[in-house]
């Protein structure tokens, strides 16, 4: 209850700041918009939430058993960001307040609500330099780093779902450069946690390192276009971001680095292993149409964990193997959008899961960009080569 108290604080603080100057804004670019007449800060609140009805079915050898069906608030988020003291010194607060973003509570964050999504500063120390601190995304998987707000299909991929490395607790450092007029480099580094955000009890096992490289020939793209899905400000010149992530968790104690179980043997100490995790990635844009690739691919030095006799198998099992997800998707005048998606993975034998096989088919409508818009489609996915499961999802978003 006193979280939520915090919350309702804040939003009431950005309220009242009518001492400041308010900047022009209008919908889809924050529902306020604040700068200090000194200039020495600026605040910018942008609540948003999706709601979605999803309905699926599992198939029983000939026919499809009875659907289940369910509505939910799949996010709902109030963001803050701004710059501080001066405009190179920027920061980003984003709180979670559904089911979905505050689950997770365990011993290790004091068994509470997990409402901190990002919480980050970012100093602008040299041209084209910038170094992060605090919490929120890593340098990983181009899905991953697209906000769920800026999505071509209603979530994302299986792909991103069982090899992503999310939010973790560190510093980033970030530099971009060019060779020639418009081939575009970007190199990003992060040294963080290793078991995700919110984590305050301890740090056990080592640290987690990233590095990833991006290289965009063609030059920037238009509104930062690189991070968000559909080509809705129509390339009219071919766009390309070509990105490679090399992720190392030391001594990792969770079955997949950031996220899963604990591993905690009998005697109570944790099992802990080498975790290794690669992307590569593309995304490429033109003239309405948009494609996204990626491959991903986990390894550990010992998938299965043992207690302190090295031995014995303790049941947790680190979730190793690699995936493929390709992604297009065309935008017609109308702003009305067909999307598909081909995801395959494939886990380590290890692991004792099947591998699976998704084919998704996607329709939009854009009122507003992502900001405001409908989305809906159907998955069709497959375990081991036989017919499992048809699912069938609606939803709308409202970003202020």
């Amino acid at each position: 209850m006193k979280n939520k108290f915090l919350i309702i604080g804040a939003i009431l603080f950005t309220f009242n700041l009518q001492s400041q100057e308010i900047s022009d804004t209008s919908f889809g670019k924050g529902l306020i918009n604040f700068t200090a007449k000194d200039s020495t800060f600026s605040v910018k609140f942008a609540p948003r939430f999706q709601v979605r009805s999803m309905s699926s079915w599992d198939h029983n050898g000939d026919i499809y058993e009875s659907g289940e069906h369910n509505f939910i608030v799949r996010r709902a988020r109030l963001k803050f960001d701004g710059f501080a003291y001066n405009k190179n010194l920027i920061y980003k607060i984003e709180l979670g307040l559904s089911n979905r973003d505050i689950s997770g509570a365990n011993d290790f964050n004091r068994n509470t609500p997990r409402y901190i999504l990002d919480a980050v500063l970012k100093w602008k120390f040299a041209k084209n330099w910038e170094f992060w601190a605090g919490q929120t995304k890593l340098p990983g998987n181009v899905e991953r780093v697209v906000s769920s707000g800026n999505l071509q299909l209603i979530d994302r991929s299986l792909l991103n779902s069982r090899f992503n490395i999310d939010r973790d607790l560190g510093i980033q450092l970030r530099h971009k450069s060019k060779l020639g007029d418009e081939f575009l480099i970007r190199e990003k580094l992060s040294l963080s946690q290793g078991e995700g955000r919110n984590v305050s009890e301890g740090n056990i096992g080592g640290l987690q390192y990233t590095a990833r490289l991006e290289m965009l020939p063609f030059g920037a793209f238009k509104s930062k276009g690189d991070y968000s899905q559909s080509d809705l400000k129509r390339e009219e010149r071919p766009k390309l971001m070509l990105g490679f992530t090399y992720n190392f968790n030391e001594d990792a104690v969770r079955e997949r680095g950031f996220a899963g179980d604990y591993m905690i043997r009998n005697d109570e100490s944790f099992y802990e292993t080498d975790q290794t995790t690669i992307f590569v990635d593309a995304m490429y844009k033109h003239n309405a149409f948009s494609f996204m690739g990626e491959y991903a691919k986990r390894t550990a030095d010992d998938e299965v964990a043992t207690e302190a006799d090295g031995v014995t198998p303790t049941g947790d099992i680190v979730l190793t193997g690699n995936a493929l997800n390709l992604q297009a998707g065309y935008l017609f005048d109308n702003n009305y959008e067909i999307a598909a998606r081909y995801t395959t993975v494939k886990y380590e034998e290890v692991t004792n899961k099947l591998p699976t096989i998704q084919y998704t088919l996607g329709v939009n409508k854009f009122i507003v960009g992502h900001k405001l818009k409908i989305q809906s489609d159907i998955s069709y996915t497959t375990e081991d080569n036989e017919s499992d499961n048809m699912t069938f999802r609606v939803g709308f978003d409202l970003h202020f």
